[in-house]
């Protein structure tokens, strides 16, 4: 029961969210446009480059880093991706987004820099302290 109701909720939840690109996309050409550069380039670009990028870039991170550095490190590279790619439209045009008085007003390549020093200063505090804390474990087989 609960789950037919979900699922119904859910059908009618897609039918307004359809309903609502179809009021944006009929609305004038230039939407239609942007609509299926969003909907069509964007599945298209994230499957074709970034998807594999970020899979190859784990592959390689999990073959080449030291145990207790990979967790780390790989979180770092996941927050800079998530980091950077919040930031892109505001560090591509400076009014990117809609005008939020106050918002504009600071220097997001430097606020992007200083988060991610933040980000690699955890990761590098924590790769060291998980480093020191596998090697005072004995290892299988010593006492």
């Amino acid at each position: 029961m609960i789950r037919a109701l979900f699922a119904l909720s859910g059908l009618a939840l897609l039918t307004y969210g359809a309903l609502l690109v179809w009021d944006f996309a009929t609305s004038r050409t230039v939407n239609a446009v942007q609509g299926a550069a969003w909907f069509v380039g964007g599945p298209l670009i994230h499957d074709g480059l970034v998807a594999p990028a970020v899979g190859l870039t784990g592959v390689v991170l999990t073959r080449v880093l030291p145990k207790p550095w990979r967790a780390p490190v790989t979180a770092g590279v996941v927050l800079s991706g998530v980091l950077t790619l919040v930031a892109i439209p505001l560090l591509w045009r400076p009014y990117g987004t809609a005008v939020n008085p106050g918002l504009h007003d600071r220097d997001y390549g430097a606020g992007l820099a200083v988060a991610l020093g933040a980000v690699w200063a955890a990761v590098l505090v924590t790769g060291l302290v998980r480093r020191r804390r596998s090697a005072r474990r004995p290892r299988a087989g010593q006492s």
